[in-house]
């Protein structure tokens, strides 16, 4: 047992005699760090920071998998929050604070006349997926990146245990940055998909026009486009990838960043195609629950009349660049890469033979976990991190690169590992 780690470690222990996993939510799982080198619960957060069981505190960028784009304690947020718990939370009748953030999201995002809530972007995605399908009288779907748990579209992963056949087939994969591959997907069932759903963008920018490409080819084959801005909402841009690239789908669904880490999703869309959701059955009990609602209005009225979002951009180019410059100045780019946008970007590796891409990770996270900084491969920024913040994670890159370089050419790699090794695991986003 590691003692840095012990009482992690032990909760971690305990909690697998009642919970599978000892988690909730699998990018959270103990499946993600190297186990005896790496905390598994975290007891509180604030700003930028955030504690784990051993009082260990870490500058995080992970964020919450991307729902903490303020930071954690947000004044704001928090002061919403606690005015509205002191009136109710779940009451037996709608609020108004359902209409109020409505109006809000329709506002400043480009496709949205109408809303419906959710608690999570699988909520959120499946609506709408529901949705498209109602609309226009048709069953299959093509999907590209990651939307959720939800039977449609996770049976069309890996991860499809228990998924009946019969709904896997009507999901279809195309690729990121290759309408063509849309066009075969939607030509080799013509007149048979309701809809069209991607993330505007995850780790690639797009190219050659992609996502114009794909909103024409959704029209032409009478097919709904349906971004999934779960993360890209609130954080690319105010009101999302689409307004960012200039491409406005018939519906989009928004979650994690909307209320700042508070459960909360939704689904937008054109008014014509948002009626039919008095048709369709998309009802939960917490789907008004007014904490949510309320952090939610703090955030969208936040990054109204402060610069979040180009701080966000800014700070996160600012890493960008000089991690870059780091990893063509150790070697470490040979195995190394960086893609995504600024305010979310990913560090990804490859094998550096005799080493597999895990053995590396595994080096990376315990290192850097080991100097104060929380992250899973990914650099998710928020308003609370600084100048500061940024600089001591460039230090941390530009001690441990060279290190991890020499460590896999002169082949003691195996040596200066202390947990267990990082396994292959289910990839999310292909």
């Amino acid at each position: 047992m590691s003692e840095r780690y012990r009482r992690s470690e032990e909760h971690l222990a305990r909690a697998k005699r009642t919970i599978p996993l000892g988690a909730q939510t699998f990018s959270k799982s103990p499946t993600h760090l190297p186990y005896g080198a790496a905390p598994f619960y975290l007891a509180r957060g604030h700003g930028a920071r955030v504690w784990d069981l051993d009082g260990n505190v870490y500058v995080d960028f992970v964020n919450a998998l991307c729902a903490v784009s303020l930071g954690y304690c947000d004044p704001d947020v928090d002061a919403a929050v606690r005015e509205q718990l002191a009136a109710g939370v779940t009451f037996s009748l709608s609020h108004p604070l359902e209409a109020e953030l409505a109006e809000l999201l329709c506002g400043v995002i480009p496709c949205a006349e109408a809303v419906r809530f959710g608690k999570n972007g699988s909520d959120a995605t499946s609506a709408a997926i529901r949705l498209a399908r109602a609309v226009t009288g048709r069953e299959r779907v093509a999907v590209c990146g990651y939307h959720g748990w939800q039977d449609w579209y996770i049976g069309s992963t890996a991860r499809h245990l228990g998924v009946p056949g019969a709904v896997r087939a009507l999901t279809h994969v195309f690729a990121y940055n290759d309408a063509a591959s849309l066009e075969r997907t939607l030509a080799a069932h013509p007149g048979e998909f309701a809809a069209v759903m991607l993330e505007p963008m995850a780790a690639e920018w797009p190219r050659d026009d992609f996502l114009a490409r794909v909103r024409t080819l959704a029209d032409a084959h009478g097919a709904l486009l349906v971004f999934d801005e779960t993360i890209t909402g609130f954080r690319f841009a105010l009101g999302g990838a689409q307004q960012l690239f200039g491409v406005t789908p018939d519906l989009a669904t928004f979650g994690k960043g909307l209320a700042n880490g508070l459960p909360l999703a939704a689904v937008v869309g054109r008014r014509e195609l948002m009626r039919g959701m008095e048709e369709i059955f998309f009802s939960t009990t917490f789907g008004g629950e007014t904490l949510s609602l309320a952090a939610a209005c703090a955030v969208i009225r936040k990054l109204q009349r402060e610069p979040v979002l180009e701080t966000l951009a800014r700070r996160g180019q600012r890493l960008l660049d000089g991690l870059a410059l780091r990893l063509a100045e150790s070697g470490a780019g040979e195995w190394l890469s960086l893609s995504g946008h600024p305010s979310w970007s990913v560090l990804a590796l490859r094998d550096a033979p005799p080493y597999s891409s895990w053995e590396l990770k595994t080096y990376l996270l315990q290192e850097l976990l080991a100097r104060g900084f929380l992250t899973l491969g990914s650099h998710n920024m928020s308003y609370a991190h600084s100048e500061a913040d940024v600089d001591a994670l460039l230090a941390a890159y530009a001690e441990l690169l060279p290190r991890l370089v020499t460590a896999v050419r002169e082949k003691h790699l195996e040596r200066e590992l202390r947990g267990e090794r990082l396994q292959p695991l289910f990839r999310v986003r292909p």
